[in-house]
Order: structure tokens, then C-alpha cells, then sequence
């Protein structure tokens, strides 16, 4: 048993009536303290409890009557109060006063009223007075004509109440200013309850107090009767024996427990020693009634029971022992009138309880450091939080060396004959280990680390003075260890999954005492925990890397050459590094280019995956040069495919939730047209610096499916910005979209920035150090193509149009300079313009567009496109496309609105090398 356990008797005094006897304990074995005797019964006990509880209820009952009397009159006065302001306020402000008071005859034309009023308000009286407080009209016709007293603050103006002693009667009264239409007082009216009427009513209400006041005081004292009552049943009607034979059970319980116990008087004697007291104190057999002074106890242990004061497991010498003190002041009403002591000898466990601190303390360092070991996964980091938790609580130094593959995030090898230091940590500087970056090599066979990497655990060098295969490794690096101090060493192999991954050395040095047995215990299981740590760490960054490089391998390396648009863009992951945001940027044909902002959920390697596939799936798209609604159409139904798992992909993310922007501007007049999938609308900034945000149609998110995919149409003026972003630019915990869209619109709203300082400005101010959520940003101004270098001719639906066609054409590349170009561009305008008209429909045009290329298109209203062939032998078609495709850099169709647009493009400054063979063979058929 504990010591608090085994001593609930040493905290409690003698019940009242009991005293101590001092005649030979009957309890079982031998004793020399006393035991306990009652000279009176239970019955009279609970008597003396029943009368003194009855008497305090009966005060209790005769206060709380009182304080109910007088609250009652209290509330009656308020309430008379208030009743006789409402009654005087009523008949003061009733319309006909005020003018019944100027009128003559005032008095006879208001007492009817007052006396009306006087019955309906339920109150004593009701008067009429003039401005001098003359009563004009009153319930009691005799006192009309008498002037009342004490009604200056009405005649004031100030409505007022009041307790009135005086004549004609004691009364609670109100009285109130009557006034005109001006604000002016013109007479008052008092209202009142007597106070003999009042007095009345409250007598009236004493007899019910009083009342419930015997009541309470009788079931308080039946209750008093029937706690009483259940005394004598819970303690069984014992009587004075049988209590006393209880506590002589108690007696030998006290002699019996190996626990010490003290009982000591107000006056510093003994009154209670039992025998395990006597042999802890080497008690004399006659110590009850003796002074502790008289006791040999020792200095410490007398001073501590003579102050006074509680103590809660005190060690203190007494002879050759340790005794473990507890003491408490017993005392009626908290007085001190005297002291429990309790004793338990500590000798036997003095040891024990330093093995225990110390395993105590071990455990607390290996639990510290499991919480500040591996708070990052970097495997540099790690390698240092696992020396700085070791120094200086298990050793004076230590250092940390990892093979070069896991610093790298590579698999580790097992070439572990060199380790580059990683870590190095001690207590002092100067240090003359090798310094943190340079190579550990283990070379000699019988050394401690390689003894320890061919074991697979720890090695001890107690004493590294006696340690001579570590001294023959590096005879002048030991000297100066040696010189340095440090005197004793750990050395710890650093594992995972079996696997070595570097070595962990402890040092000791100075006046710290040599390792032991026990610190390699520790030392395992630091280097064991840290281990894991470095692996996750290493394994982490190697998955990280991938990612990353995945990543930006999947996103657009560079931004494509075209003339059409001035762009900038950004994009900035979230704190995981890899997300699912991607841009793009794909010149289309007649100097269109389109502009791609797309969103994935989530964040990972999944995510980077996804937005890969469907970043190449935009561009495939985009090379058959859809419409933008078109091409969300075909993008989602690639989602819905993809977002439908089969048998062995129940575990797979779905992708359903992904946002995409898609926009084509044209530079031939500044025409946008724009879709988007669940995204965010742009920003447009005008030349002047006036930022809006175009109301453009809304479709669901890829991959929900069942909803068609419109399109909004924009005119950009030259110079105008297009900002396209994700969602995580201006939305994050610290702030909703609308507030990101206001700080957007005042970041953006300058006239004068560029694509690039408009993206520096975004990143600077609405962005943290490391946001929550990935971020792709593309800022774009627009740039016309100048008038002079677009051409358009309306042809007519005959094959004769065709010759003439082809002459203006010709002499507009003559006047722009092009006429090396003269020759392609007319077989090539030839063949598609009779191809045209031909197989196509009416309305049939031809444009040129002048750029950085020559760009030569002719479109009809036929919905029917031309493909590439070779002609047969007997064929008298089919040659055409193959010239066209000879001459021409790029070829293609676009669908418009109606019809379909057949294009060539040239390269400026080049002129075209057909393969003769090839050609020759075509047109030879």
C-alpha cells in the first residue's frame, strides 16, 4: 500500500464527546498506544443535532418573513405610484382639459369628469388644480376651493410623484402639468391611492405571508425530524460498546500497517505513537505524553514538526534512514491545535528511485526528440536536427555523415566505405573534427565505425586514450581530438528498411563522464528514430524532384513567336510544389493565336498528370482549329471518358471539377471570342486603364456533361490587356473572390503597364510567399494588323473570276515588295479559288494578310472540305491540294459560321523547292 493510502485517520480530529483512555487495547496483537471510548449514545448525538437545526431554521424562516413583509409594502407603494401617475397623466393630457381650464366655469364642467375618472382609474382621488394650486374640481366636493400643498414642480412644468403626509390624508400622490397648445402650464391634476387604503390591503396579505412561513418552518423541521430519523438507521442504533469496539478495530488497524503515525498536541506532546513509529524513531517505550523535545528525532526532523505548518512527502534524515514526512493540522474550526505526522522509509528505495530518474530522464529525451526530429523533409535539415537534440543532452559533439546517394534522393547504395559529413554539432568551438561538406572515408577494417557498419549496430569505445586501431586510422587527427578532450565515443550506424544510409558518431569530452552501457540503448534508438525520418525525408525529395521536373516539362517551356499579341505570363505552385493550373499560348493560322487557362483540382503528382494530358489534348484540339465552344465540347467528353474507372481504377481521383478558359483573338480588326468551362471570366483593360469584367456566358465544369458550351464575343482596341488567372490569384482563406477581384481591378488599373510589369504587379501584391493554392497568370495586350497589309476580294461564282482574281492579286504582293513570292502565291490562290468555285458554294472571297508570313486564304459557303490525294492515272482531278501543299509551308480548313476557309502560308524571304520527282510524277498522270 502507498503511504496516502494506508493514513485516512491520520487527517481526521476526535468526534465530538469521544476522549481518549488510556487502559490496554482489546483489539488483536500486542500495543502501547490508546484507544477511543464514547460516554454518550448516538440517540443523544442526533438530538442535539435535530434542536440545533430546528433553531436555525426557525431564524432563517422569521428573516425571510420580514424581508417578504417589507418587500411587499414596497411593491404596493410602487405600484400605487405608478397607478396614480397613469390615471393623473391620462386626465391631464385628455383633449378637453386644457381647454375646460381657460374656459369659465372650469371647475363645473371638470368635476363630473373627475369623478367619472376617479371610478374608471381606480384610484382614492382625483384634483383639478388652478396654476396656484387651487383645486378647481375634486372627488371630494368639499375640499374644491382649497389650495393644495407641495405642488410647485408641477406648476413648474415637472409631472412628479410622492409619498404625501399632510392634509386632507396620508396618500401616495401624482401630480402632472396640464399645458396649452404653446408648452404653456395652465393647471395640474393630481391622482392618489390613501395610505390607510394601502395599509389596508397590505395587512391584508400578512396573514397569507405568515402562513407560508409556518409552513416552511414545519416541513423544514419534519425534515430536520426525518434526517435525524435516517441517522439512527444508517449506524444501525449502535451504542456506546459498539462504537468503542468499532475503534478498538481501528486501533489495531493503526499498530498493525507498516506506516509510521505521530499524533501530536497543541502543546508539542506526544499523543499517539504507533509501532511503527517506535521503530522508525527509535521511540522510547514511554514516549506518549512526552514533549518532542525530549525525544531524540534529530535537528531536521523535530524542526519540521514543531513549525507548524503541511508537508507533503518531506525527506529528512533520522539516524542511519530517510524517512519520507507527512504532516496536517487537526484543529476544530481550522484552529491548530495540534499535527498528524505520518513516516515511510525511503532508505531501501533511494536507489531504485535514481535507476528510475534516470530512466525517467532517458525517455523524456528520446520523446523530445522525437518531436523535433524530422519537422522538415529535408534530409540536410534532419541530418542537423538530429545533432542539435544529442548536444548537450547525451553527448559534448556529434556528427552526422550520409552517403552522397541519399543526399541526393537517390536510392542508397552499398558502397558505404565514404560518407560526406552532413552535421556537426558540439557544445564548445574549436573543434578539430572534420568540418561539415568534406568526405569520411572508412579504410582501416578493425576501426569502431566500420566495426559498426559490419555489425549493424553500435559500437562503445569507452576510453578513446586506449583505443588503438581508432588512433591507427588518422594518428595525427587523433592526437588533436585528444587534445581537444574528447575522451569517449558511440559510434551508430544510421539504417532504414536494412538499408545503411550514413553513420552517426556521439562524442564525449571534457568533464562529462565516459558513454556506458545504457547511453548506447539511447543512442539506438535516437539514431533509429532519425533514420526513418532522413528516409522519408530522401524518399520525399526524390518523388518531389519528379514531380517538379515533370511538371514543368508537362507546362510550356517558352512562349511561341507570333505578332498578334504582346504576352507575360506566371505561374507559381502552392506550397506542395506541384499543382494542377496550366497556360498556353498557340498561334493559329491567319495571325490568329489562342489563349488557354485551365484549373485541375487538387495538388500532387496526379494533378500534374492530369493537367498534362489535358494541356496536350487542348493543343491537338486547337491544331484542327475549332471554334472555342467546339473545343470545350470535345474537352469534355475526353473528361467524361477519363473520369469513368474501370475494374482496376475504383481508387483513381476523379476529374470532375477541372475549369478551362479557352480564347481566340484575331489581330484582323481585334475580335476575341472566348468560352470557358466552369472558370473564372478575364479582366479587360482598356487603353485608358479601365478595368471590366466581360459578362461572358457560363458553362458547368468539364466533365459534368449534358450542357452545351457557348460563346461571348469581345472588340479589343489595339493596346487593350486581356488578363486570364486561376481562381488561386485571388481567392484564398484570408479573403473571398469578390474582395481578390477589387484588389485585382486597382492592381491592373494603370494605362501605362506592360504585359510584364502588369504580371510583377499581380505576384507582388495579391500573392503570399508561399500561396495555399497553385497560380497560373497570362497577361496579354493586343497589337492590329496594320489595314495596308490585308487585301480582300469579292469573287464572283465563275471560273472566269479566277484569271483576273489572280492579277490583282499579283500586283498587290508587287506592291508590297513580294514578288519573289509572286509565283507560289498564284498557283497557289489558282488552285484553292478553282476548287472553290467548283466544288463549293457562293459567296466565294479571297484575303491575303501581310505579317511576319503571307498568308493566303479563300473561303466559301460550302461546308464540304478538300483532302489531300494522289490522283489516280485516269483521274482528272485531285492535283491541286498536292501543288498547293508543294508550294506552301502550311496548309489547312477552318469551319466558319458559314462555310469553311481553305488557308496557305508562306514563309517571307524563301522561296519553295517542290521535290521535282515527286511533282513530275503527279503531273505526268
Amino acid at each position: 500500500m502507498s503511504g496516502r493510502s494506508r493514513r485516512p485517520w491520520a487527517r481526521a480530529a476526535l468526534p465530538l464527546g469521544w476522549r481518549r483512555s488510556s487502559g490496554p487495547p482489546r483489539g488483536p496483537g500486542p500495543s502501547r498506544g490508546r484507544r477511543f471510548t464514547s460516554p454518550l449514545s448516538i440517540r443523544t448525538l442526533a438530538a442535539q443535532v435535530f434542536l440545533l437545526q430546528a433553531l436555525i431554521v426557525l431564524v432563517l424562516v422569521a428573516v425571510a418573513s420580514t424581508a417578504l413583509v417589507v418587500q411587499g409594502r414596497y411593491d404596493g407603494e410602487q405600484s400605487a405610484r405608478e397607478k396614480s401617475l397613469a390615471a393623473a397623466e391620462a386626465f391631464a393630457h385628455a383633449p378637453g382639459t386644457a381647454l375646460a381650464l381657460r374656459s369659465p366655469g372650469a371647475g363645473v364642467r371638470l368635476q363630473q369628469a373627475a369623478e367619472e375618472a376617479e371610478k374608471a382609474a381606480g384610484v382614492d382621488f382625483i384634483t383639478v388644480l388652478d396654476t396656484k394650486g387651487v383645486r378647481l374640481a375634486d372627488t371630494d366636493p368639499a375640499l374644491i376651493g382649497k389650495k393644495a400643498e407641495g405642488v410647485g414642480p408641477a406648476a413648474a412644468g415637472e409631472a412628479f410623484t410622492e409619498t404625501y403626509h399632510g392634509q386632507p390624508t396620508d396618500a401616495v400622490r401624482a401630480v402632472v402639468p396640464v399645458t396649452d397648445a404653446s408648452r404653456r402650464v395652465v393647471g395640474m391634476v393630481s391622482a392618489g391611492i390613501q395610505y390607510a387604503n394601502l395599509a389596508h390591503v397590505l395587512n391584508d396579505q400578512l396573514p397569507i405571508l405568515l402562513g407560508a412561513a409556518a409552513g416552511a418552518l414545519l416541513l423544514a423541521t419534519g425534515g430536520t425530524a426525518l434526517v435525524s430519523r435516517r441517522l439512527l438507521r444508517q449506524t444501525h442504533g449502535l451504542g456506546p460498546a459498539e462504537m468503542t469496539r468499532m475503534y478498538e478495530h481501528h486501533d489495531a488497524v493503526l499498530h498493525a500497517v507498516r506506516e509510521g503515525v505521530l499524533i501530536i498536541g497543541g502543546d508539542g506532546r506526544v499523543l499517539l505513537a504507533n509501532d511503527e513509529a517506535h521503530r522508525l524513531l527509535d521511540l522510547p517505550a514511554d514516549a506518549d505524553r512526552r514533549k518532542l523535545n525530549e525525544l531524540k528525532l534529530g535537528p531536521g526532523l523535530r524542526r519540521l514538526l514543531l513549525s507548524g505548518e503541511s508537508a507533503s512527502d518531506e525527506v529528512t534524515p533520522a539516524g542511519d534512514r530517510l524517512l519520507a514526512v507527512n504532516t496536517r493540522l487537526i484543529g476544530p474550526d481550522g484552529d491548530a491545535q495540534g499535527l498528524v505526522a505520518t513516516f515511510r522509509d525511503t532508505t531501501e528505495l533511494r536507489a531504485l528511485s535514481g535507476q528510475a530518474e534516470l530512466a525517467r530522464g532517458r525517455l523524456s529525451f528520446l520523446y523530445e526528440a522525437g518531436m523535433r526530429v524530422g519537422t522538415t523533409l529535408d534530409v540536410r535539415r534532419t541530418a542537423e536536427e538530429l545533432s542539435e537534440v544529442a548536444v548537450p543532452r547525451l553527448a559534448d559533439v556529434v556528427t552526422v555523415e550520409l552517403l552522397d546517394s541519399v543526399l541526393r534522393g537517390e536510392e542508397p547504395t552499398g558502397a558505404v566505405r565514404q560518407m560526406r559529413r552532413t552535421a556537426l554539432r558540439a557544445s564548445r568551438s574549436g573543434t578539430p573534427l572534420q568540418p561539415v561538406g568534406e568526405v569520411i572515408r572508412f579504410v582501416m577494417a578493425d576501426t569502431p565505425s566500420v566495426a559498426a557498419l559490419r555489425r549493424g549496430k553500435a559500437v562503445l569505445v569507452p576510453t578513446l586514450h586506449d583505443a588503438q586501431d581508432w588512433r591507427a586510422q588518422d594518428p595525427d587527427g587523433a592526437r588533436r581530438v585528444l587534445e581537444y578532450g574528447i575522451h569517449s565515443l558511440i559510434t551508430v550506424p544510421l539504417r532504414a528498411r536494412g538499408v545503411v544510409l550514413g553513420m552517426v558518431n556521439f562524442w564525449r569530452a571534457a568533464d562529462s563522464p565516459r558513454f556506458e552501457e545504457g547511453d548506447v540503448a539511447v543512442a539506438e534508438e535516437l539514431v533509429a528514430r532519425a533514420a526513418v525520418a532522413i528516409d522519408n525525408a530522401r524518399r520525399y525529395g526524390r518523388e518531389h524532384a519528379m514531380a517538379v521536373t515533370l511538371q514543368r516539362n508537362l507546362l510550356p517551356l517558352g512562349l511561341p513567336e507570333q505578332d498578334a499579341l504582346e504576352i507575360a505570363s506566371r505561374y507559381l505552385p502552392a506550397r506542395s510544389g506541384v499543382g494542377g493550373d496550366w497556360f498556353d499560348v498557340i498561334p493559329l493560322p491567319g495571325f490568329r493565336v489562342a489563349l488557354v487557362v485551365g484549373d485541375i483540382v487538387g495538388h500532387g503528382l496526379q494533378a500534374a498528370v492530369t493537367m498534362g494530358r489535358l494541356r496536350t489534348a487542348v493543343l491537338n484540339f486547337s491544331s484542327l482549329d475549332l471554334t472555342p465552344d467546339e473545343l470545350l465540347g470535345h474537352l469534355d467528353e475526353m473528361v467524361t471518358r477519363l473520369d469513368t474507372p474501370t475494374a482496376h481504377e475504383d481508387d483513381r481521383a476523379p476529374l470532375t471539377g477541372a475549369t478551362c478558359l479557352y480564347a481566340i483573338y484575331d489581330p484582323v480588326g481585334g475580335h476575341c471570342t472566348l468560352s470557358r468551362a466552369g472558370h473564372l471570366a478575364p479582366a479587360v483593360v482598356d487603353p485608358e486603364g479601365r478595368v471590366t469584367f466581360p459578362d461572358l456566358p457560363l458553362s458547368p465544369p468539364l466533365g459534368v456533361g449534358g450542357h452545351p458550351f457557348e460563346t461571348g464575343e469581345l472588340d479589343l482596341p489595339e493596346g487593350s490587356r486581356l488578363v486570364l488567372f486561376t481562381d488561386g490569384l485571388i481567392e484564398s482563406r484570408d479573403r473571398d473572390i469578390d474582395e481578390g477581384l477589387d484588389m485585382l481591378r486597382s492592381t491592373v488599373a494603370h494605362a501605362d503597364q506592360t504585359p510584364e510589369e502588369t504580371c510583377r504587379a499581380l505576384m507582388t501584391t495579391m500573392l503570399p510567399e508561399h500561396p495555399s493554392d497553385d497560380v497560373a497568370l497570362l497577361v496579354a495586350r493586343t497589337r492590329l494588323l496594320d489595314p495596308s497589309r490585308v487585301a480582300t476580294w469579292d469573287v464572283p461564282f465563275d471560273t472566269t473570276a479566277v484569271s483576273r482574281t489572280r492579277t490583282e492579286v499579283s500586283m498587290r504582293l508587287t506592291d508590297w515588295g513580294l514578288e519573289e513570292q509572286a509565283f507560289s502565291t498564284e498557283l497557289i490562290l489558282s488552285e484553292l479559288l478553282t476548287n472553290a468555285i467548283r466544288y463549293g458554294a457562293p459567296p466565294v472571297r479571297v484575303r491575303i494578310l501581310l505579317g511576319s508570313t503571307l498568308v493566303c486564304e479563300v473561303s466559301d459557303g460550302s461546308n464540304t472540305s478538300p483532302r489531300l490525294r494522289r490522283a489516280g492515272f485516269n483521274d482528272e482531278g485531285g492535283r491541286g491540294l498536292f501543288l498547293v501543299s508543294q508550294f506552301a509551308d502550311s496548309w489547312g480548313t477552318r469551319y466558319v459560321a458559314k462555310g469553311k476557309v481553305i488557308w496557305a502560308e508562306q514563309v517571307l524571304g524563301r522561296t519553295p523547292e517542290p521535290d521535282l520527282s515527286v511533282l513530275f510524277d503527279e503531273i505526268a498522270f
